[in-house]
């Protein structure tokens, strides 16, 4: 077992319960206050460890990181160190922050660096380079495709065999809060001969998961599916917000581009492949049997549980959606193995997302499309009006967590109000 996941461990800082950052976490992310520049930081209870200071206390002295690393404004040059060394930060504080810890008086030190959450900006955590977006539900690939080509030929012929996917626009990433403006572009109203030009009226959110790769490899080279998971440093939150009129006009015959491009939102907060350990479970079962260099051993998914709300303007937050994790037909080594088959190099801080993550009934298909099916069946919200795409003032409110033997790990939340575009 890793040291830091031990289900007996428990803090000297307060952990409310259900906390989504138990002592079993300690996630990595990056945050600033008026007074403190951006920096590395971990999550307990509510609070955030501010990892510059305690590196400056001497408290990695030993594990031979540079200080300079625990000042940066993103992960990327943290997670270059290795996963040795990253993971044996992550152990080091699960001592500075265990309740049975009695070399010091960890209540001196707290005043310097723990800081309340609703006292912190949390900030991007990662510099990406590149971005790619898998479609890996099959529950999802098969409603779209009921929708519109019809059932007989929901699935295209290659989705069985290979994780498809395409190159999408990291520039337009952004951290959990930031708000999300309707994009502009064309689109093509029903019976209509020619397209026109607005802003986009079927917007929608698309429930997904990402990795952060953590080893990089060269131009030419390719990672075997036995090795996948040694280059990926941990998953976080993502929301791949769609527009979904101007997408079914441009996606013929190249794919998503402005549909997509104008914003994905992720959660501050990247939790690592050790934390999540004890959550591992079997996929679906994959039939046909892929192709040898896809093939996988062990338990290669996880049991993350998820959860869409819709809060419209002045109401109470509702949840639409809640899916798992553990419903992707294709797995994440399967992603990454299948990214660099072709000698295509990866790079530290490059982000895959899983695509659109539906299970098997209407209450878990992971985005309004779905949920909706095209907007013949609205969701009833609370104050009595009701959504088929996204409303303006709507914010979305993306969860996840997993829960065993009464720990419960989580990733926080990926958060973005849709307003117009300005």
């Amino acid at each position: 077992m890793i040291k830091a996941n031990n289900p007996s461990l428990t803090s000297w800082v307060e952990v409310p319960e259900g906390s989504d950052f138990p002592i079993q976490n300690l996630p990595f992310g990056v945050f600033k206050t008026p007074g403190l520049r951006p920096r590395l930081c971990t999550a307990i209870g509510n609070f955030v460890a501010d990892l510059q200071v305690l590196s400056e206390h001497g408290f990695f002295d030993d594990l031979k990181i540079d200080k300079a690393v625990f000042a940066q404004p993103f992960l990327n040059d943290f997670i270059a160190c290795g996963k040795e060394k990253t993971s044996a930060v992550r152990n080091r504080l699960s001592e500075v922050l265990d309740s049975d810890l009695d070399d010091w008086d960890a209540s001196e030190l707290a005043a310097y660096f723990l800081h309340p959450m609703d006292e912190v900006e949390m900030l991007m955590p990662i510099k990406v380079g590149d971005y790619t977006d898998f479609y890996s539900s099959r529950e999802h690939a098969t409603n779209v495709g009921t929708m519109f080509r019809g059932k007989e030929n929901a699935l295209m012929p290659n989705w069985l065999h290979l994780p498809v996917g395409y190159h999408g626009r990291a520039s337009s990433i952004v951290v959990s809060g930031t708000p999300i403006h309707r994009p502009n572009g064309q689109q093509i109203p029903q019976d209509a001969k020619a397209p026109v030009f607005g802003p986009s009226k079927l917007m929608d959110f698309e429930l997904e998961m990402a990795f952060v790769v953590g080893k990089e490899t060269q131009i030419g080279s390719s990672v075997n599916i036995t090795e996948a998971e040694d280059h990926i440093f941990g998953m976080m939150l993502f929301n791949d917000w769609s527009a979904r009129d101007i997408q079914k006009w441009e996606y013929v015959p190249l794919g998503p581009f402005l549909g997509k491009s104008f914003a994905s939102t992720v959660s501050p907060w990247i939790v690592t492949i050790d934390a999540l350990e004890p959550f591992r479970v079997s996929g679906p079962v994959q039939d046909p049997t892929p192709l040898p260099y896809l093939q996988i051993d062990g338990d290669r998914s996880f049991d993350i549980q998820l959860q869409v709300d819709l809060q419209a303007e002045g109401q109470p937050a509702t949840p639409i959606c809640r899916s798992n994790f553990k419903y992707l037909y294709w797995n994440i080594a399967q992603q990454l193995t299948h990214h660099t088959v072709n000698g295509c190099n990866i790079k530290i801080g490059d982000m895959m997302a899983s695509g659109t993550i539906s299970g098997p009934t209407p209450d878990s298909y992971g985005s309004m499309l779905e949920l909706t099916w095209r907007g013949s069946k609205p969701i009833q919200l609370p104050d009595g009006s009701e959504r088929k795409f996204i409303n303006d003032g709507d914010t979305i409110i993306v969860k996840g967590w997993c829960e065993k033997d009464g720990v419960r790990i989580g990733f926080g939340e990926a958060t973005g109000k849709v307003g117009s575009e300005q």
